[in-house]
């Protein structure tokens, strides 16, 4: 909307390059800015609302907290963020049943059997998901009040965070 100021921010030079490409063809009045530099480098100052979208599960798991209350502080009271990542099970059984079921949506999509496991090779040891309870809890301990379920379908999750 008019008056908005939007800040993207990645530290990949292709995805900045892309962002910038479609940006450019937006017709909204807001302002906007994006950035090349890590999550970890970015100051958050009166933000009235923050997306991490599948972010979190690259950065070390140490060192989410920390980025989790900068975010927090730098926020306006009433603000929200908006947290999307890949999650994991506590039960063996409902993680194998997860996995299973969007593995069969991606071979309806068109994906072979090897491009499957392609990307999960090229994840493994990448990709470090978390329970969902673990993420409210650590979004609750970093200074959120409220943590709500927005969608979940597979083991992908978005939470809403606020201020």
């Amino acid at each position: 909307p008019a008056g908005s100021h939007v800040i993207g921010v990645d530290n990949s030079a292709a995805m900045v390059s892309r962002c910038q490409h479609n940006m450019a063809r937006d017709h909204s009045q807001a302002s906007y800015e994006i950035r090349q530099q890590d999550l970890q480098d970015t100051p958050i100052e009166n933000a009235s609302m923050v997306i991490l979208n599948f972010t979190l599960q690259f950065i070390a798991d140490q060192e989410r907290p920390s980025i989790l209350a900068n975010i927090a502080a730098g926020m306006r009271p009433g603000g929200v963020l908006l947290l999307a990542e890949k999650v994991c099970f506590d039960d063996p059984a409902e993680q194998q049943l997860q996995v299973d079921l969007y593995h069969d949506f991606k071979r309806y999509q068109g994906y072979s059997d090897l491009e499957i496991a392609q990307k999960r090779a090229a994840l493994e040891n990448v990709l470090i998901p978390n329970t969902l309870e673990q993420h409210r809890q650590r979004l609750l301990d970093a200074g959120f009040s409220r943590v709500e379920t927005c969608m979940q379908c597979f083991n992908f999750c978005a939470l809403l965070a606020f201020k």
